[in-house]
C-alpha cells in the first residue's frame, strides 16, 4: 500500500475551482471544519461567480487553473466545475502535486476515469471522488442492514428519482444538457442514486437500458430506465425523470429480501417509510430520527464527507470513496448509455 504523506501541525490548505452552485456546500463544509482546513484560493473563469467565491471566503481569485496552481499553497484542490473538465483538471493538478477532491461523476467518459486514476497514482496524490449521500443518516442505517445480512437473500430492488428540471436549468449555461461536459439524467442528476446499486447491493453482472429525451432541448436524456441483475442473482431496475410535474417527488430505494423489506424515500432518501426485519435490533429504535426534513436534493451529506477527507489527509483513516471506487458508479453509467446506445444487454466489468 502506498504511503502518503501526512499533513499536521496545521490546518490543511485548500483550493476549489468552480464557482457555481454546488460550490455553496463545500464553502458550507469547509466552513464547519474551520478549525482544520483553510481555504486559501478559488477559481472560476466567469468574473462574476469568482468575485461572489472570493467575497465569501476571503481567500485569493484566480481566472485559469494554470494561475492559480503557480501561486497556489493548497494542499487539496476540489473541483465542483462541469463532469467533462474534471479529467484534464485532475491531472494538472495531481502533477502540480497536490491531492484532489472531484465532485460527481469524476468524469463522462470511461477511459477518461482510468486517466484520472492512473494520473493520481503516477504523481503519489489522493483522489477523492464525493459521494456525500452516502453518509446520510438514513443510508447508513439501510448499509448497516446489508452489512449484517438482515435481509437475508435480497431478491429485488427498485430506485426511482422522479425530480424535475425545467429547460431553464439547462438554459442556465451552454455546458449542461452536452454529453461532452454534462451527461444527462442518469450521470448528472442521478448520479448518487446509481452509486448505491453497487455501494449497497454488490457487483452487478449486467444491465440493460433505455433512455430518452422526451421533452427538453439538450443532446442527452431527460428520462430513462434501466434493469440490473446483480451477480448474488438480485434482480432490479432504476427508473429517472427530470419531467416530474410541478417539482421534485420522489427520490427513493426499496429493497425486497428474504427477512426484510426496506423502502427510503421522501424527496432525497430522506425518510425511512418502511422498515420492518424477521429479526428486531436495538439500532430499530433510530429509524425516526434518522429521518430528516429536506428541500435540497443534495442532502446534508458533505460536511460529514469532508470529515474522512480531514481523517484521511492526517494519516488516521483511509478514504471511503478515492478514485478506484468513483469508478464503480462511473462503470456501471457507462454500460447504460452502452446498452441505450446499442440495444443490448451490457456484462460487467467492462473491457479495460
Amino acid at each position: 500500500m502506498r504511503n502518503y504523506p501526512v499533513i499536521t501541525g496545521r490546518k490543511i490548505r485548500m483550493g476549489l475551482v468552480g464557482c457555481g452552485r454546488i460550490s455553496a456546500n463545500h464553502f458550507t463544509a469547509m466552513d464547519k471544519h474551520a478549525e482544520d482546513i483553510e481555504i486559501v484560493d478559488v477559481c472560476d473563469v466567469d468574473r462574476s461567480a469568482l468575485d461572489k467565491a472570493v467575497q465569501r471566503t476571503g481567500a485569493r481569485g484566480h481566472l485559469s487553473l494554470h494561475e492559480m496552481l503557480a501561486a497556489t499553497t493548497a494542499d487539496l484542490v476540489a473541483l465542483t466545475t462541469p463532469s467533462g473538465l474534471h479529467p484534464e483538471q485532475t491531472i494538472e493538478i495531481a502533477q502540480s502535486g497536490r491531492h484532489v477532491m472531484t465532485e460527481k461523476p469524476m468524469a463522462t467518459r470511461w477511459h477518461d476515469g482510468l486517466r484520472m486514476v492512473k494520473a493520481c497514482d503516477d504523481c503519489g496524490v489522493r483522489l477523492f471522488v464525493v459521494k456525500q449521500n452516502r453518509r446520510n443518516a438514513t443510508l447508513q442505517l439501510l448499509k448497516r442492514a446489508v452489512e449484517q445480512k438482515r435481509f437475508g437473500r435480497i431478491y429485488m430492488v427498485n430506485i426511482n428519482v422522479f425530480w424535475t428540471r425545467p429547460q431553464e436549468y439547462y438554459d442556465s449555461a451552454r455546458w449542461r444538457g452536452t454529453w461532452e461536459f454534462d451527461g444527462g439524467a442518469f450521470m448528472n442528476q442521478a448520479s448518487h442514486y446509481v452509486d448505491l446499486l453497487d455501494w449497497l447491493i454488490g457487483p452487478i453482472e449486467s444491465v440493460q437500458a433505455y433512455t430518452g429525451t422526451l421533452e427538453r432541448d439538450i443532446e442527452v436524456e431527460d428520462s430513462g430506465v434501466m434493469s440490473i441483475r446483480w451477480r448474488s442473482g438480485a434482480l432490479g431496475s432504476m427508473n429517472v425523470t427530470m419531467l416530474t410535474y410541478p417539482k421534485n417527488l420522489e427520490g427513493s430505494i426499496t429493497i425486497l429480501g428474504e427477512r426484510g423489506t426496506v423502502r427510503v424515500g421522501g424527496v432525497a432518501v430522506n425518510e425511512i417509510q418502511h422498515w420492518q426485519f424477521a429479526e428486531q435490533r436495538p439500532e430499530d429504535e433510530q429509524i425516526v430520527s434518522a429521518n430528516y426534513e429536506t428541500t435540497s436534493v443534495y442532502g446534508f451529506g458533505h460536511p460529514l464527507y469532508y470529515d474522512n477527507v480531514i481523517q484521511v489527509l492526517r494519516g488516521l483513516a483511509e478514504p471511503d470513496t478515492d478514485g478506484r471506487e468513483g469508478l464503480r458508479s462511473l462503470e456501471t453509467l457507462i454500460a447504460a448509455y452502452l446498452s441505450a446506445r446499442d440495444g443490448r444487454r451490457i456484462a460487467l466489468p467492462l473491457d479495460y
